[in-house]
């Protein structure tokens, strides 16, 4: 039984699974690409500068105010 079963499972991955993963990576590159999502890649790109209301200091210029 216990061969049976692995030779089934082994079978299954190399064939059908594979298939799947490589089918569901084709449909995660599809759904990114897809019409209006440029928008929501846009507002995910400038989602870190959001909450920006000057620039940051320069290094020097922090580390003076620091101490």
């Amino acid at each position: 039984m216990g061969t049976e079963t692995y030779s089934f499972l082994r079978n299954f991955a190399d064939s059908w699974h594979l298939l799947f993963m490589f089918l569901f990576l084709i449909g995660v590159f599809v759904w990114a690409i897809r019409p209006g999502s440029n928008k929501v890649h846009r507002d995910v790109a400038n989602s870190i500068f959001r909450n920006d209301d000057r620039p940051a200091p320069d290094s020097a210029s922090a580390t003076k105010e620091m101490q």
